[in-house]
């Protein structure tokens, strides 16, 4: 199974076409979907959003643990049924008190084109400028256009910085089942602020 930090496909980019932004519509959500953060018994329905979407999947025991010390700094989507349809999750990092990192963002594939991962972006990105966290880290693979065009509407949204580099080559990971790991690149963003008024 291919790598994917995110499971965004090319319909779900946001620098085509109309922005917006959680603060637009709403900070618990937009019409049909709320957005909530996330608690223990969410644990189960991100275990297995992360399978649907095809992603890297990590043990049910680590997604129980995430939404019960990471909460705070994740979100989850749910539909209006309450079922959760697709998260974020990340956290402060202890080295860089000022950085926020984004782990993994999954939309249920059922909801794909609906801009979700946008919403929940600025979900938590409103989030943390509140607390004072002023930058944004996440990986990308090098062919993940998708992820790349997210986090460049994010940033110009919020006239902040954006930069990319390598972080992890496919040396510092183990190869599964003979494949290899695909690199990851960094991306940082920042120093963040509320969404640009014009698309307020």
């Amino acid at each position: 199974m291919p790598h994917l930090r995110t499971n965004l496909q090319a319909r779900d980019r946001t620098d085509e076409g109309a922005h917006g932004s959680a603060q637009s519509a709403g900070a618990a959500g937009r019409g049909d979907v709320r957005l909530a953060h996330p608690g223990p018994e969410d644990g189960p329905h991100l275990w297995a959003l992360a399978r649907e979407a095809g992603m890297d999947v990590n043990s049910p025991y680590a997604y129980a643990l995430w939404c019960r010390d990471f909460a705070a700094t994740s979100v989850v989507a749910r539909d209006e049924a309450g079922r959760p349809i697709a998260y974020v999750t990340g956290y402060v990092r202890p080295d860089s008190p000022d950085t926020y990192f984004l782990w993994q963002v999954a939309v249920d594939p059922a909801h794909r084109g609906r801009r979700l991962a946008r919403l929940m972006l600025d979900f938590i990105g409103d989030r943390i400028v509140e607390r004072g966290i002023d930058h944004l880290e996440a990986t990308v693979t090098p062919d993940n256009t998708a992820s790349r065009a997210l986090f460049a509407s994010f940033a110009r949204d919020r006239r902040a910085r954006i930069t990319w580099s390598a972080l992890f080559s496919e040396e510092h990971f183990p190869k599964e089942n003979g494949d290899s790991h695909e690199p990851e690149d960094l991306v940082r963003i920042g120093p963040l602020g509320l969404p640009d008024e014009a698309h307020v």
